[in-house]
């Protein structure tokens, strides 16, 4: 599987002084794909799924605050996340977008798009929190069987993120995601939306994923049986294919509502 080498990267601040949000760009100058890093993550998550969507799309992968470059930098709130990632698309004036966010990020993807319904077309949620009823603390116990589940060649990479993010991130940001539930927001969603979960996710199960697909208006919803809670790396060929039929069939639709238009 072809892996896209790393676009240098430009720092987004809505305000001097305020915080920042690393972006890399790469891609054909297509329809804008969005992607969103979970908890502990980076941009590094999504090296087998880039090389797939670079080709008929421009593509941009979102750090965090606290994450991957901005390591440095305090957590946000999955609230001020989705604030940030908002006044973004807006400064870039990005419309039809795809926003693809994986657990935290899909959490925070959600909000993005509930709130800025003008700019977000499509919406991917890969094994994202939101629904999740739990501490910090018990949810940290699901950690060794979450490593146990997924790509085992995966597992130093997701190690290294977690080090590099450190204990203060990765506290600030799981407090957040397990206050900052979903539940109201799922319904109002506008986007067309695809849910796409690893039937062997030991951090945010299966169920949840089935919960929040009837939750959304019109959602699809896609398991892949032996993938785990990085779900994008552990199926990245079936994950790659789901997104690109789902995007494709926007696209048919749109031609052919151009040629109703037309006739």
């Amino acid at each position: 599987m072809r892996r896209a080498p790393r676009p240098p990267a430009e720092w987004f601040q809505a305000e001097p002084g305020g915080p920042r949000l690393s972006v890399q760009r790469t891609g054909s100058g297509g329809p804008p794909v969005v992607l969103l890093h979970g908890l502990s993550g980076s941009a590094h998550w999504w090296r087998d799924n880039v090389p797939a969507l670079a080709e008929g799309h421009d593509v941009y992968l979102l750090e965090l605050a606290g994450f991957g470059r901005a390591w440095r930098d305090r957590a946000l709130s999955v609230t001020d996340a989705a604030h940030l990632i908002g006044a973004w698309l807006d400064a870039r004036d990005l419309h039809d977008v795809t926003l693809i966010g994986h657990s935290m990020g899909g959490q925070i993807s959600a909000l993005v798009a509930a709130q800025h319904p003008e700019r977000v077309r499509n919406l991917v949620l890969a094994c994202a929190s939101g629904l999740l009823e739990s501490s910090v603390q018990r949810a940290a116990l699901n950690l060794p069987r979450a490593l146990a589940t997924g790509r085992k060649s995966f597992v130093p990479r997701i190690l290294a993120d977690g080090l590099r993010a450190g204990p203060r991130n990765l506290w600030l940001s799981s407090r957040s995601l397990l206050t900052g539930g979903l539940q109201d927001v799922l319904p109002t969603l506008k986007a067309r939306t695809l849910v796409v979960w690893g039937g062997r996710d030991a951090l945010v199960p299966v169920q949840l994923g089935r919960r929040m697909s009837a939750a959304i208006p019109g959602a699809t919803h896609v398991e892949f049986d032996r993938a785990g809670h990085v779900v994008m790396v552990d199926a990245a060929e079936d994950f790659n294919r789901a997104v690109l039929d789902f995007l494709r069939d926007d696209e048919q639709k749109d031609r052919g509502n151009a040629g109703d238009a037309s006739s």
